[in-house]
């Protein structure tokens, strides 16, 4: 059917209004959708057509168009307004509120810098995801194989902090370290992203975050003050979200994982020992040496059955971030995520456990038996990720029921 054709009326129509309010306020004038805009628009330049813009003159308008379009121009100057309001939201919150600067995105220079020594073991990596702070799991109602609460998080986490010092300095050859980097992989906190936890969690979410910001301060300073220098690379979960569902737009500034973030830097302003790369999207890129890792949650993957578990979304995953950061020059070796609770430890990626371990949701789903667990990795300047060392929250030949040992200095 041979498509109808357009008149010259509706060509001068087409341009008169992009004149005068632009390509998509001529859409809303005329109430056509882009296409027949821009299909009348190419008719009109073919036919030597121009805009009629004698009724823009201001001479010629009446005093009701001039108040119109006053008030159109105050609602633009508005609509502008707004939108820079919401790009420098962020910048408001870490200066104002926070009194920090935008973090730097280059690495420190020890993270990038050969060492002088070619037997040198590398550079250490620890992730620190899904604590679940505040979350409580009652060991009655997974057959007794684990229990969980602040107590007994504070206690896993001093084990990995301290497991992570021993088998960098005494398990290791050459135990000399510029540094160490600690991933924060989201997840910080148990959140009340589900009903059912903010009316079984031990604290509500504001109590959480003072809580953990305290028990990461401890662990950041016990790590600097045995490696010299700490790199702190965090993104945000969904469980710290403050909205019903997950958002795509401003989903750092919605979420408790960023602000705890934000709150240790400010901890360590002034210590120059320091380094920190908390980006404002998803995904933080950044390079050891020349091993390049991107860090996410993870839970952007969704999927998997009885057979394949969490390793076909999780591949899946990775290979659709592959490509789409190929086609932005931010290439990586290694992607590192938590989220699934599992510690899995291939060639391409790093998923990492949960201190918490095994909870009444992994038992009902009937998900495998996973005791409490982070990840260490080691980035050497020539050979790129070399050793992968799985941290233990507790004894591995326990029955991993947890133990509710305070831990005061930590609080």
């Amino acid at each position: 059917m041979a498509s109808r054709k357009i008149t010259p009326a509706e060509m001068q129509q087409a341009i008169d209004a992009i004149a005068a309010y632009g390509a998509v306020g001529a859409e809303r004038q005329l109430g056509v959708p882009h296409q027949t805009l821009a299909h009348r628009a190419r008719a009109a330049k073919l036919a030597g057509l121009t805009p009629n813009t004698a009724h823009l003159d201001p001479a010629a308008l009446s005093k009701q168009e001039i108040v119109g379009l006053k008030d159109r121009v105050r609602d633009l100057e508005t609509l502008l307004k707004d939108e820079r309001r919401e790009r420098l939201a962020e910048d408001r919150i870490l200066e104002e509120i926070l009194g920090l600067s935008k973090a730097p995105i280059e690495p420190p220079a020890w993270a990038i810098r050969p060492p002088k020594k070619s037997s040198a073991t590398g550079i250490p990596s620890l992730m620190l995801s899904d604590l679940h702070w505040g979350e409580v799991v009652l060991p009655s109602q997974i057959h007794n194989k684990n229990s969980y609460n602040v107590s007994i998080a504070k206690q896993r986490l001093r084990r990995v902090v301290e497991k992570t010092i021993d088998i960098c300095f005494h398990h290791m050859t050459n135990p000399d370290y510029p540094g160490i980097v600690v991933n924060l992989g989201g997840d910080l906190i148990s959140g009340d992203i589900h009903e059912e936890l903010s009316q079984t969690n031990e604290l509500t979410s504001m109590q959480t975050i003072v809580d953990i910001v305290g028990a990461l301060s401890w662990a950041l300073d016990a790590l600097v003050e045995r490696f010299g220098a700490v790199w702190v690379v965090g993104v945000a979960g969904n469980h710290g979200r403050n909205t019903h569902k997950p958002r795509a737009k401003n989903r750092a500034f919605t979420n408790f994982d960023w602000l705890i973030c934000q709150l240790l830097r400010r901890q360590f302003a002034k210590d120059k020992r320091f380094s920190w790369l908390i980006p404002d999207g998803p995904d933080a890129w950044y390079r050891v040496y020349g091993h390049r890792s991107l860090l996410t949650h993870g839970d952007q993957f969704r999927g998997g059955d009885g057979l394949i578990g969490a390793l076909g979304p999780i591949l899946r995953g990775d290979m659709k971030k592959r490509a789409r950061n190929s086609n932005i020059d931010l290439g990586y070796d290694t992607m590192l995520l938590g989220h699934w609770h599992q510690y899995i430890s291939l060639r391409r990626v790093i998923v990492n456990g949960s201190p918490k371990g095994y909870d009444e949701y992994a038992a009902q789903n009937n998900f495998p038996f996973e005791v409490p667990i982070q990840a260490l990795w080691f980035t050497h300047a020539k050979y790129g990720r070399t050793t992968d060392w799985p941290i233990y929250c507790e004894d591995p030949t326990a029955s991993f029921q947890g133990s509710a040992v305070q831990l005061g200095e930590m609080a």
